[in-house]
């Protein structure tokens, strides 16, 4: 069984050195494959938003059958939505086919086209592990939560294009 590199903790951050996520309007599309995992990670994001100042009624989410599907709502919400940015939430657990291998770098690359072609920044929380415990450490296990972690980079990735806008 492969070890964990690091035990940094994907929910620990300073609040201090964090701008406010007041006024921040971020929609988050979840997958619903591997739910036990993607709604925790939802749940993550959502507090760590209301934590650092948005309100309830900014934080749309969405729902997508699975984590392949995250990448086109991200592109339609970023285009029809008046969002500051877009979390995407899924979880890919490595079987006994090639599909993950596909699902994860469709995915990836996917998102990374989005950031490059369009103005809303799209936060990428996809979770690709070997095993459902590797994904329970990161959705709120011995690891955090990276869910958190995607709220954090959605409010300083739109500060930092706030910030351009001065």
């Amino acid at each position: 069984k492969p070890l964990f590199r690091s035990y940094h903790n994907l929910s620990e951050y300073d609040p201090n050195t964090l701008p406010s996520s007041k006024g921040m309007k971020v929609s988050i599309v979840v997958s619903e494959w591997n739910s036990n995992i993607t709604f925790s990670l939802r749940d993550g994001a959502i507090k760590a938003m209301l934590d650092n100042g948005a309100r309830k009624e900014d934080i749309r989410i969405y729902y997508v059958p699975g984590s392949f599907e995250l990448t086109y709502a991200a592109a339609q919400l970023a285009k029809h939505e008046d969002i500051d940015a877009v979390i995407v939430l899924g979880s890919v657990i490595k079987g006994e086919t090639p599909h993950f291998d596909f699902v994860c770098q469709g995915v990836t690359e996917g998102i990374t086209r989005l950031n490059t072609e369009q103005d809303t920044p799209i936060i990428f929380g996809l979770l690709t592990t070997f095993d459902m415990p590797q994904a329970e450490a990161r959705s709120g296990g011995i690891l955090g939560n990276k869910g958190i972690e995607c709220a954090i980079a959605a409010i300083k990735m739109i500060d930092f294009i706030w910030s351009l806008k001065k």
